[in-house]
């Protein structure tokens, strides 16, 4: 399966089973991955030098203003879109077959975890994943140790506190904290 082909089929929602044409190429892309990100994690490289890893890693060109302190892990990589001036500091990591968007001037924490792929309750069918994407807005702020689960929006300007978990979306200019995450305020305009 062509990458493009993946892509599109995940954003669209469609479950991958074990044994599935699916599942077979999001094996070889995090076998891909996998590799990038050794490449990125194992050695000194220059800011221009990660910026060229993680436009390998995701497949697209990389605006040259983005900003990344390794360690950094993705487990597929092809479905993150990187807005001009994003910094994402060590330790986090990407799950982002479901789709990973991050916007304009937004501040990643040291080891935030975004996932994008949950599994069915039944245990019957857990081994499905199920993906959904999560969009965070432009100029977000995530504290360290935050963790963003699948299908959540974050609006503009929003803040989420350090250790927070977000299973909702978040509105724009609102700054939220705690497990599960709630709005804590609103950022005055």
């Amino acid at each position: 399966m062509e990458t493009d082909e993946f892509v599109e089929r995940m954003n669209a929602g469609e479950p991958a089973a074990p044994g599935s044409d699916l599942a077979h190429a999001m094996n070889d892309l995090a076998e891909e991955a996998i590799r990038l990100c050794m490449e990125l994690n194992t050695r000194y490289t220059t800011p221009e030098e990660r910026v060229e890893i993680m436009s390998r890693i995701t497949g697209r060109d990389v605006p040259a203003s983005f900003r990344i302190f390794p360690p950094f892990t993705t487990d597929c990589g092809t479905n993150i879109r990187l807005g001009e001036r994003v910094f994402v500091n060590s330790g986090c990591r990407f799950q982002d077959q479901g789709g990973i968007t991050i916007g304009d001037d937004a501040l990643i924490g040291h080891n935030t975890v975004i996932a994008t792929l949950n599994h069915d309750l039944d245990p019957a069918t857990r081994a499905t994943t199920v993906p959904k994407p999560v969009v965070i807005g432009d100029s977000v702020w995530i504290g360290a140790n935050a963790t963003i689960l699948p299908g959540v929006t974050i609006g503009d300007g929003a803040v989420v506190a350090a250790g927070a978990v977000v299973t909702a979306d978040v509105a724009a200019r609102t700054i939220v904290a705690g497990v599960p995450a709630r709005r804590i305020r609103t950022l005055d305009s």
